[in-house]
């Protein structure tokens, strides 16, 4: 038969995607992580402000005192000049030059200032012999002070008004290194959030070529570690939808065929009725071979009804407590009367005892019928077929176990590997050996499964495949034993 073309199949109920929403320059991630980074930076403009202006002030505050002590260490020197003419005359030059250095000079002399403002505690203090230093309020301002005593109950008292000019000119040294901080971290923040966003805008990119249709995409691998894994999850993701779309091409193709045999038998035999060229003695023949073509494809359309709503939440099942070695009792009058006319020994192995299990019967004695269609449609006659129960374990709460195995042509190793999935079996052996269409070794596996058991495929003894399944047991019989 020629090879049906590819044809593309829309998917019944998607929806189309809906365009992403462009948002303002403020809502991109560059924008963000540069607003973040300013903010980190002027934050930690800030608390460095915070730490180091007044420390800067201090440090100031402390040079212009050390300056004010030399000053008046040299005032002192000046006015203990014993000579009054040289004393008056040096005296009356630095006081004038302290004067235009905004300072004010306090002259003590019998214990009492040449003029208002000073403390009493300084005068006091210097007019009693011992020196002052440090911070004082001088007419009625905060000011650096250093006095000096004389001899004779006389002193100096140097003051220098202090107000907000270390912190102006500690503010004016520093407001072009903090803003210098400032930009460079709005610079480092742009770079960053350039660096950051560019493998998502590649993410992004390659996802949207991934929505229209092109599984060729890849995004390349890149430190650091995050970037690598989502590059890694969108190459997977790029050839697992390749690969499930491949497989969903060969499985539809292989559909189609299995559906048009059995229609294009009904058609001809359908149109050789009409056209009177079957006689009245071979209408019962033709009569019961588009019947049995309907079945199959009843059969068929009935195993796609399946597949599809076997991972829906609402798929009927109904597990009660069942015998296994009852339910292969009854399977095996049905088989052995159908094995027996096509020259098929069929042997029904198991024990004298019941073989618990927690199952739907209706669902497993189906995956038994399938596994049975499936063994007799492959092997020779005079080749067996088994049907085997057993239990999985000594407790009875353990479950059981059925088997199907037949002495057909078998499958290699890598078959095994892929017997359950849709269509795989059939791909390979199509114009090789008898293969059905695929569908009943899948839903028997779904079925399994949705009924918490699994089912295996591997080498019979007697030369073809066996299937196990290994069912849960009776969760009463488990509490009870408990």
């Amino acid at each position: 038969m020629p090879e049906q073309p590819t044809v593309a199949l829309p998917v019944l109920g998607a929806r189309p995607t809906p365009a992403p929403v462009r948002r303002g320059p403020g809502r991109t991630l560059t924008a963000r992580a540069v607003l973040v980074t300013c903010a980190v930076a002027l934050v930690s403009v800030l608390v460095t402000a915070l730490v180091a202006v007044p420390l800067a002030v201090r440090g100031a505050e402390r040079r212009d005192q050390e300056a004010l002590a030399a000053q008046a260490r040299l005032a002192a020197d000046v006015l203990r000049v014993r000579a009054p003419r040289q004393r008056d005359t040096a005296g009356d030059r630095l006081i004038r030059q302290l004067r235009q250095q905004e300072i004010e000079v306090y002259l003590i002399r019998g214990g009492a200032a040449d003029r208002a403002g000073l403390p009493r505690q300084v005068v006091n203090r210097v007019a009693t012999g011992h020196p002052v230093s440090g911070r004082r309020l001088v007419a009625g301002k905060r000011a650096l002070v250093e006095g000096r005593p004389l001899s004779g109950g006389d002193g100096v008292v140097l003051a220098r008004a202090t107000g907000g000019g270390p912190w102006r000119s500690v503010l004016r040294t520093l407001w072009l290194p903090l803003l210098a901080g400032l930009a460079a971290g709005a610079a480092a923040g742009l770079l960053l959030a350039r660096r950051l966003a560019r493998p998502i805008r590649t993410a992004a990119t390659a996802a949207a070529r991934l929505r229209a249709g092109d599984r060729t995409v890849r995004v390349p691998v890149e430190p650091p570690d995050e970037v690598a894994d989502l590059a890694y999850a969108l190459n997977g993701l790029a050839a697992a939808l390749a690969t499930s779309e491949g497989r969903q091409r060969e499985f539809l193709l292989s559909v189609s065929h299995e559906l048009r045999t059995p229609l294009t038998a009904i058609r001809g035999y359908a149109e050789a009725l009409a056209d009177g060229v079957i006689d009245g003695d071979r209408v019962p023949e033709t009569g019961r071979t588009v019947l049995a073509q309907a079945q199959h494809l009843d059969r068929l359309v009935s195993d796609l009804l399946a597949l599809a709503r076997l991972e829906a939440a609402d798929f009927p099942l109904e597990p009660v407590p069942v015998d296994l070695a009852g339910l292969a009792a009854d399977a095996a009058r049905t088989w052995s009367d159908r094995c027996t006319a096509v020259g098929v020994p069929f042997r029904l192995e198991v024990p004298a005892a019941p073989v618990p299990a927690y199952t739907d019967p209706g669902r497993i004695r189906q995956v038994v019928d399938g596994l049975l269609e499936n063994a007799l449609r492959v092997v020779p006659p005079g080749a067996p077929i088994v049907l085997a129960v057993r239990p999985a374990g000594p407790d009875p709460a353990a479950g059981g176990i059925v088997e199907v195995r037949d002495g057909g042509p078998g499958l290699a190793d890598d078959d095994l590997a892929v017997a359950f999935e849709r269509g795989a079996l059939h791909q390979r052996y199509r114009g090789v050996r008898k293969v059905g269409s695929g569908l009943g070794l899948a839903l028997a596996a779904g079925l399994v499964r949705r009924l918490g058991g699994d089912v295996t495929a591997g080498h019979a003894a007697e030369g073809g495949v066996a299937f196990t399944v290994r069912l849960p047991g009776n969760p009463y019989l488990t509490r009870t034993s408990g």
